[in-house]
């Protein structure tokens, strides 16, 4: 019974891992910049220099907002204690004021993701809240949030699992709209997998929650000519996706990719990897990957302004088959006690390198490890379509509530609230 544990804690050796949500050689020029308005000070003081006063007061103009753009980038938006806080380590307890929505009530949930409507009884997983060791995340406040979204354009980019948060936010932010009708798919579509935009509109609060589907984040396209048989098209890894000009103003901008990254979905059906205009047919997927991320960052330091778009990159959401052949899938009845191996990823590592050397701010949401334990939290047989087992995507209500819990502690950093 669930009363028996109440609370799942994570493996110890998550809690040995730093986790960097910006770029070092960010980090370098703050400090750099610090210590030269520190020197300003003292030499005007002590011999009142114009001239080094003239060069480096040049500098800081060059660069003015370096300091703001990586504010907030920590977590001391958290509630506790800010300096030890790694909100992606810590434990799932029972909280019986959870879930925070009914599926079933929540017009934009996919019906392959409504377990409890498709069947499935034991509601046990719903109870489930993400608790950081050393801080909390700040309770779900819809009011608040609704009135801090306003105005505002919030893009998720990436595949199914990334569509699953989609709803998830727009179902947590409709339990604080009390028109309902007030909220609608703006091109009229219906949820589905195969749809490349879906965009929903609040438009109570004037904002929309989008969808772009884009699973490689890079260009898909037709085999090469004069390529062999085998070859039926080719990921450019170093082309951003097509419709990436879409993505370009957005105020919030959500990012992942990983579940693709496979050799069923790749060489299976005949796709390899290109850059410029040569085949790569001997590249391993995880050098193809980095090498899309590569391409990704550089997008992101020369298209996005970073002082208007909060930029995420969520990492590997970690799946719970029982064998390789994806035909087996137990979903328990609670959660793990340990995630064991499924708490690594190669695509998650490959996330926090390639964000950790940029040169603008990327915060990477590293679920990897929180998700890993929750077996117990996957579709299973409740879905769409019962024959089909499914120990890859969510629930909902479910784990993705709790990304976007994370996410929205995170836009409260640098919200100011309006005066009562």
């Amino acid at each position: 019974m669930i009363d028996m544990m109440n609370v799942y804690s994570r493996s110890q050796s998550f809690n040995r891992r730093a986790l960097s949500f910006s770029s070092p050689r960010a980090h370098r020029k703050i400090w750099f910049t610090r210590l030269l308005r520190v020197l300003i000070v003292i030499v005007s003081v002590v011999s009142g220099v114009s001239f080094f006063w003239a060069i480096a007061s040049g500098y800081l103009h060059v660069l003015p907002s370096l300091g703001q753009a990586f504010q907030g980038f920590g977590i001391s938006i958290f509630n506790g204690s800010s300096d030890d806080c790694n909100v992606f380590y810590g434990s799932w307890v029972i909280d019986d004021s959870y879930p925070l929505y009914n599926a079933s009530e929540c017009p934009f949930v996919e019906q392959g993701f409504n377990c409890l409507g498709n069947g499935r009884t034991e509601k046990d997983y719903l109870k489930w809240r993400w608790k950081p060791k050393n801080c909390d995340i700040q309770r779900f406040d819809v009011q608040i949030i609704l009135e801090m979204l306003r105005s505002k354009r919030i893009v998720f980019v990436g595949d199914s699992m990334s569509r699953t948060q989609w709803e998830s936010l727009i179902c947590l932010l409709m339990t604080g709209v009390e028109d309902k009708r007030s909220v609608y798919e703006v091109n009229g579509n219906n949820i589905t997998k195969q749809i490349r935009f879906l965009g929903v509109r609040f438009s109570s609060f004037n904002f929309t929650v989008e969808f772009f589907r884009s699973v490689f984040l890079v260009q898909h396209n037709w085999s090469p000519k004069h390529g062999p048989k085998r070859v039926r098209s080719a990921l450019k890894l170093d082309k951003l996706d097509d419709i990436s000009d879409e993505w370009i103003n957005a105020d919030v901008l959500i990012f992942n990719s990983g579940q693709w990254w496979v050799p069923g979905k790749l060489f299976g059906t005949g796709c390899y990897f290109e850059v410029g205009n040569s085949l790569k047919l001997g590249m391993s997927i995880a050098t193809a990957f980095r090498t899309a991320l590569h391409t990704w960052a550089s997008w992101v330091e020369t298209m996005i302004n970073t002082n208007r778009t909060q930029v995420f990159f969520r990492t590997f959401e970690p799946s719970h088959w029982s064998d390789q052949t994806l035909r087996l899938c137990n979903v328990t009845h609670q959660p793990l006690l340990e995630a064991g191996e499924r708490e690594q990823s190669q695509f998650s590592d490959a996330i926090m390198e390639v964000v950790k050397n940029m040169t603008v701010p990327v915060t990477v949401l590293h679920i990897t490890a929180m998700s890993a334990v929750r077996t117990d939290a996957h579709v299973g047989t409740w879905s769409d379509n019962p024959s089909l087992s499914d120990c890859s995507h969510w629930c909902l209500p479910g784990v993705p509530d709790a990304w976007n819990e994370v996410v929205l502690s995170y836009l409260l950093a640098n919200y100011e609230r309006p005066l009562s």
